[in-house]
């Protein structure tokens, strides 16, 4: 287990989803660093709206709205790591709780394996909010990973035309 595993493994609630892309990571790399254009690459997103200037790196700032459930969500994400073409963290903190997605990109077989980590840990957690993730947790995870399963399958599909 890496570093990351466990850090990860603390969380409350976590996915981890792979996918194997036919481009080198290199090229998964600049779709997954390219925060503007991701709202064309991401059905999932509807907008992207940069709050920081300059290359993806640590640092960057964004507000990302995503329409999940008839719900329309903005949440401003930052990227806590960057490790060029082999991995990156981004975090977001929204109603209570804290969101850790990372990506790892591998070179295997000719191509990448790339694999999205993402958890939730709720930082102020009281008796409804422990309730509601017993009730729906199970539920909301399952949501996120066909979200999520989406998200790598277009991330893929764009780096394998470039």
């Amino acid at each position: 287990m890496s570093a990351a595993d466990a850090r990860l493994e603390g969380m409350d609630h976590s996915i981890s989803l792979s996918q194997h892309v036919n481009a080198s990571p290199e090229k998964v790399w600049q779709v997954i660093s390219d925060v503007p254009g991701s709202a064309a690459t991401l059905s999932g997103v509807e907008s992207i709206q940069m709050v920081s200037e300059g290359p993806y790196g640590e640092g960057t700032r964004w507000k990302e709205t995503r329409s999940m459930m008839g719900r329309r969500e903005t949440v401003e994400m930052w990227v806590s790591q960057a490790d060029p073409p082999r991995s990156t963290t981004v975090k977001a903190l929204q109603g209570g709780a804290d969101y850790t997605s990372r990506f790892t990109l591998e070179e295997r077989g000719g191509g990448t394996d790339l694999t999205m980590t993402f958890g939730a840990e709720v930082l102020r957690p009281t008796v409804f909010s422990r309730l509601m993730l017993a009730v729906f947790g199970r539920m909301g995870l399952n949501m996120a990973r066909k979200a999520l399963a989406k998200d790598l399958a277009e991330i893929a599909a764009k780096a394998e035309q470039l």
